[in-house]
């Protein structure tokens, strides 16, 4: 009888090991795959992303146009930071404070950072669900690693949604106030901004009186980050 048993677990014993190989090799597939597209987009804008296809679908078009971060105002950069990630200079993709505080007051406070945020928009598809957020958190260190600074904001203020079918700062600068984003005021940066978290529910040219009092605040945050150097990692 112990001869037959250990027979039948010789006879396993190679299906697991060839299964192991498998497995492997299709992990580190996967993961020459992730590396090679955070180093792409690292130089090339992406052409599109998973949810502006969506988007455009359902829309029948979207409004998108690429600009350079040096074809923004950078009041509208420090504008974005203030108020999505005010700790961006400092942090490594995720805000462990924010992350703390968030667990602390429950489920009605996000700590996404930018660069978090990024991954989300160019790589993978919106919604909650385990599986993105573990694609996502696998990422965001990736691409802090090889984007720059200056970089992961290029691209998030290129692809981030503003409106219903608006994606980019200049798109948006055009749509609410009929300038280019070179051109934004601080009050205007500061209500793009205000729009950021919830783009479909909220105008940057009619805000309600919660989200201008919100703007004003973010006016505030812009100009001290500016002073107390927290926007030198894209200003610098």
């Amino acid at each position: 009888m112990a001869k037959r048993r250990r027979k039948k677990g010789g006879g396993a014993g190679p299906w697991r090991r060839f299964g192991a190989r498998w497995l492997r090799r299709v992990l580190l597939a996967a993961m020459a795959f992730a590396v090679s597209m955070v180093a792409l987009y690292a130089v090339v804008r992406p052409p599109t992303t998973p949810y502006v296809v969506s988007e455009g679908v359902r829309l029948g078009g979207i409004e998108r146009r690429w600009i350079p971060l040096e074809e923004m105002a950078p009041v509208l950069v420090r504008s974005v930071v203030a108020a999505e990630d005010a700790s961006f200079c400092a942090h490594w993709g995720f805000d462990m404070d924010a992350i703390r505080a968030a667990m602390e007051d429950g489920a009605g406070r996000g700590a996404s950072t930018i660069s978090q945020q990024t991954v989300k928009n160019v790589y993978l598809w919106q919604g909650r669900s385990w599986l993105r957020k573990a694609i996502e958190a696998g990422l965001t260190p990736l691409v802090e690693l090889i984007w720059p600074k200056r970089r992961i904001l290029e691209v998030y203020l290129n692809v981030a949604e503003f409106d219903e079918g608006v994606f980019g700062a200049e798109a948006a600068a055009r749509r609410y106030f009929g300038v280019p984003a070179a051109d934004l005021t601080p009050e205007q940066a500061a209500r793009l901004a205000v729009v950021l978290p919830n783009p479909k529910g909220r105008n940057a040219s009619d805000l309600s009186e919660r989200d201008l009092r919100r703007m004003r605040v973010v006016m505030d945050g812009a100009e001290v980050i500016r002073r107390d150097g927290r926007a030198a990692c894209f200003e610098g």
